[in-house]
């Protein structure tokens, strides 16, 4: 493996760090980046390592609240450890719907709905969904963990089915379910991160379960240092994008990721309607 893959694995750790917590689909950006930079590995690591690297992704989550999600730490108050525990409840009941609805819908979507059309179509209605959810933005009921109810986790668990449609942005469905529900942005984006763990980490342990059943044998040296870069860079991009967006909506809202979806939406439909026929 030369150093141009190298470089190219560098490129999709620091899309991948971005995208999957910002609320503009990572499935997008990847697919663009995926024709313009074009990893020089088969299409089947090439689907395994899209999915992989969110493992990176998911570490970031797991280092900057560790001791927010720790329910064993030393320095928590009993009410305290109690109040993890049951945001580890309301996460595992908004895990309920995905693994219910969306595992046994895995293979049909990837292999009828994953393309640039479908993925465009989401990009922009989701963006203007974001527009008009801001325009109508009513106060938040839901202001902390403490008041969010298991009824209204499970919805929100709801919304990150339609994640499963490629181009949704499984951030960008849950902060928006949840913000229609009434959760705060700061509550919706962190929720979203939580909800992210399991989710993702089943993703990635699936993905590489099918991957070496498919095939005997494994990865080459090549494809492991690939995999192992973008791993590592998407879990230092996605550091400051966490912070980024976290310091972004004490400020504003979620305008601005929805008319940037909608531009995406239309560029992925140009180049692939137009560009690259």
């Amino acid at each position: 493996m030369d150093i141009l893959e190298i470089l190219k694995a560098i490129l999709f750790g620091i899309i991948q760090g971005i995208t999957e917590w910002l609320p503009i689909s990572s499935t997008g950006h990847m697919l663009l980046a995926d024709e313009l930079i074009h990893l020089n590995v088969s299409k089947a690591f090439m689907d395994l390592f899209i999915v992989v690297i969110q493992f990176g992704s998911i570490l970031a989550v797991v280092t900057l609240y560790f001791h927010k999600l720790n329910p064993f730490s030393p320095k928590k108050s009993p009410a305290e450890k109690k109040g993890t525990w049951s945001l580890w409840g309301k996460v595992a009941v908004a895990s309920i719907p995905l693994v219910i609805i969306g595992l046994p819908l895995d293979d049909f979507i990837t292999e009828k709905l994953y393309g640039p059309i479908t993925i465009a179509a989401t990009l922009i209605i989701y963006g203007i969904l974001f527009i008009m959810l801001e325009n109508r933005h009513k106060k938040p009921t839901v202001n902390s963990f403490g008041e969010l109810s298991l009824k209204m986790a499970f919805c929100i668990g709801l919304f990150q089915v339609l994640a499963t449609i490629p181009g949704t942005s499984r951030s960008g469905a849950t902060i928006l379910g949840a913000v229609f529900l009434g959760a705060s942005r700061v509550v919706s984006a962190e929720f979203s991160f939580f909800l992210a763990i399991p989710a993702m980490f089943g993703a990635s342990g699936y993905k590489l379960l099918k991957f070496f059943l498919a095939n005997d044998t494994g990865f080459s040296g090549g494809e492991w240092a690939v995999l192992i870069v973008g791993t590592v860079v998407a879990y230092l991009v996605s550091v400051v994008a966490i912070k980024f967006l976290m310091s972004f909506i004490q400020k504003h809202d979620f305008k601005p990721f929805g008319w940037y979806r909608i531009a995406l939406g239309v560029v992925v439909l140009i180049v692939f309607l137009f560009v690259l026929r």
